[in-house]
Order: structure tokens, then C-alpha cells, then sequence
């Protein structure tokens, strides 16, 4: 006989009588009636097709506990070793089947927990079932790629063999205000973009995405309450994901000259093109005045540092050259956290403060002073 409370469960909720569903089908049911955005929608699609389903489809969705979550990442990890191991094979037959299949790294691992855990927790807010979240109680480490800076030798190193040091590289100021000087003179359209981007450390979708009614140069500071996000290759507009994402972000007087220059090429833009010039309400625009396309500034990005003869870094590591440098310079590490729109201090503590050599140098200055005090009373004394 099925246990008394299990009936009730199911009374209560929507689900079938006889039989609960299992978590192929509550999670296929669950995709169809969720209310997010599209990119949302399609990476949960995403990891529920490739993921979840293979590996948990067929367990009842109450019956579903850690040990079939941990025995699904374990077999993750499994997997991304063979692949490993295959891809590093002098057999081409053994290379063959992995072409072009890339292990499921730890963001995405983290991705594949929150995706369930929504899932499991909307189950639990339907009374589909009853009792602990599974998936809230498994533990996924954040294998985060930490950046690394372009110092002199990697320069070197990378000039020499083409390798890079790691996935996340940052220029150092130098690098920045080279890049900066040449994109300048060779892609003025987006200098400032890129500018402001560099030195303060806004997202490529909120720079893009920057309305102009929220830049108010007279008293140098801009308002990020809007972004432009890409759909598949369909770019829309909306709000940050959180609320520390909704932010004001200081200017500084170089990065307020540079707007105000851009300001005003904009406006002779506008005037040349009439009663053709768009509408858009963005700050940041392409000389004809419609809005950036994210994927096309970041190609822009990608061609003018290899014409510069820069290291090459994602633009996305502008934002990170930003934080690195502002640490160098000293600034609180809570006033960059606002400034870059993280929801704790702790997220721009542990990605960025690794890089930050000035401040180590520092700290063993003052180690080393405050013992040679020490040293210098006792020779006075003695």
C-alpha cells in the first residue's frame, strides 16, 4: 500500500495519484511553464537535455536524494577524464570520437546544481513533494580561473611559443594605456567605449546598453539600469540580472573628457544624418546612430589588439585590468565591489586580489619595518 503521507502529498499537489512522476518528466513539464528570459530558458533547456535527464531521468522525483546528485558529477568528472585522456592520445582513432568535445567545466557544473536545485525547489513550492532540496545539500566546487597578469616574461614567453599563461589574462596599465592610445587613432568610433570600459569596469552588455539619459557629465557619474544581452545572435535590451547590478558608477576627469569629446562627435554625427538618425535612447552608438551590437564590438576588440601587437585578452578582461589596477592603486576593495556591480565583496576578493602583487610588496614592506623597529630599540637599549 503507498504510504499515507505520500497520498496526502500528492492530494495536495498536481501531480498523478498512482504514480509520481519521475525527473525526466517533471523537469520536461517544468521547462514548458517557466517564466524567464530566453538566454535563461535555453541554458536550462540545455543542462536538463545533456545533463540531468541522462543521468537522473529515471529516478521517481521523491525519491530523488545526494547520493544520485554526487553519483551524477562523479560521473562528470569521469567523463571529462576520458575525454581528457583522449584528446591527449597519439592514436588519431582515440582522438577522433572527442573532436570538438570540450570537458563540462566547473562553471558550467555549477550551472547543472542551480538549474536542479530551481527545479526541486519549484517542486517542493507545488507540493509535488515534501522535505529537503537534494541538490541544496550537494556541493559543487567553484573552480574559478583566477586572472593572471601580462607581466614582461609572459610577454615574452607568449611572443616566442604563442602560448597563453591561463584563460583570464589581464593587461597591466601600460598595456591599457597603449591599447587605449592606439584604439584612438584607429578606432575612434569606439575609444570611448572601450575607455570607459577600461577604467571603470562596467560589463560589455552595460556599456553597450548605457542610456543616454543616465550619463550626466556635469557631475561625473553615469547610472547602469540597463544592459544589452544576445539572444542566440538577437540582441535585447534589459535590466541587470541583480540588484547590485543597478548601480552608479563614478567618472573620473580623464574618463569625463573623453566622453564629453564623444558627446560631442555624436552630435555633428546626428546632424549630418538628418531626419535618418534613430532614436535609440543609448549613449554609446555606431556613427549612423544605431545601437552596438555586443558580438560585433567584441570582434572589433579582438582585431585592433592584434594589429597593436598587444597580449591578447577577451574584452570581457578589460573589466578585469579595471579592478586589478584600482587595487593597485589602492582603492577599498567594497567601493570596487559597488563599482563593478558584484553582490558581496567576497566574489572581487577571491578573483581578484591574487593579482595584485603591489599590495603583497606592501604588506612584506610593513612586515619588515615593524621587526627592524624591534631591532633598532634593542640596539638603543642595549
Amino acid at each position: 500500500m503507498p504510504e499515507v503521507d505520500r497520498i496526502r502529498q500528492r492530494l495536495r499537489g498536481d501531480g498523478p495519484l498512482a504514480e509520481m512522476l519521475t525527473v525526466a518528466e517533471y523537469l520536461t513539464g517544468w521547462l514548458t511553464h517557466l517564466t524567464v528570459d530566453e538566454n535563461t530558458l535555453r541554458g536550462y533547456e540545455s543542462i536538463v537535455r545533456v545533463h540531468l535527464i541522462p543521468h537522473l531521468g529515471d529516478i521517481p522525483l521523491d525519491k530523488l536524494r545526494t547520493t544520485h546528485i554526487r553519483d551524477m558529477f562523479a560521473a562528470i568528472e569521469q567523463r571529462n577524464d576520458e575525454i581528457t585522456a583522449a584528446k591527449a592520445s597519439t592514436d588519431p582513432t582515440i582522438r577522433k570520437p572527442v573532436t570538438g568535445v570540450r570537458p563540462t567545466g566547473a562553471t558550467t557544473r555549477q550551472r547543472i546544481r542551480a538549474c536542479l536545485r530551481k527545479a526541486i525547489n519549484d517542486a517542493l513550492a507545488d507540493e509535488l513533494i515534501v522535505g529537503a532540496n537534494p541538490a541544496a545539500l550537494v556541493k559543487v566546487p567553484a573552480d574559478r580561473p583566477l586572472p593572471i597578469v601580462w607581466e614582461d616574461e609572459r610577454v615574452q614567453r607568449w611572443k616566442s611559443t604563442g602560448k597563453i599563461p591561463g584563460p583570464v589574462m589581464v593587461w597591466t596599465d601600460a598595456q591599457v594605456v597603449q591599447f587605449l592610445d592606439y584604439a584612438a587613432e584607429h578606432a575612434p568610433d569606439l575609444h570611448p567605449m572601450w575607455h570607459y570600459m577600461a577604467y571603470r569596469g562596467p560589463r560589455r552588455g552595460e556599456a553597450c546598453g548605457l542610456r543616454d539619459s543616465e550619463v550626466r557629465l556635469h557631475r561625473r557619474e553615469t547610472t547602469i539600469n540597463n544592459q544589452i544581452a544576445t539572444h542566440g545572435y538577437t540582441a535585447v535590451q534589459k535590466p541587470p540580472k541583480s540588484r547590485a547590478g543597478n548601480r552608479d558608477v563614478a567618472l573620473d576627469t580623464d574618463t569625463t573628457k573623453v566622453l564629453t569629446a564623444y558627446k560631442a562627435r555624436r552630435a555633428a554625427w546626428q546632424l549630418a544624418a538628418g531626419d535618418a538618425w534613430p532614436d535609440t535612447g543609448l549613449f554609446f552608438v555606431r556613427p549612423d546612430g544605431q545601437p552596438w551590437h555586443p558580438n560585433a564590438v567584441t570582434q572589433r576588440f579582438r582585431k585592433l589588439i592584434r594589429k597593436a601587437g598587444l597580449p591578447p585578452i577577451r574584452l570581457h578582461d578589460l573589466r578585469h585590468s579595471a579592478a586589478t589596477i584600482a587595487l593597485d592603486a589602492g582603492v577599498d576593495i567594497k567601493v570596487i565591489s559597488e563599482q563593478l556591480g558584484h553582490t558581496t565583496t567576497t566574489l572581487t576578493r577571491d578573483t581578484y586580489q591574487s593579482v595584485t602583487k603591489e599590495l603583497h610588496r606592501n604588506a612584506a614592506d610593513a612586515v619588515a619595518e615593524k621587526i627592524n623597529q624591534k631591532r633598532r630599540g634593542r640596539r638603543l637599549a642595549g
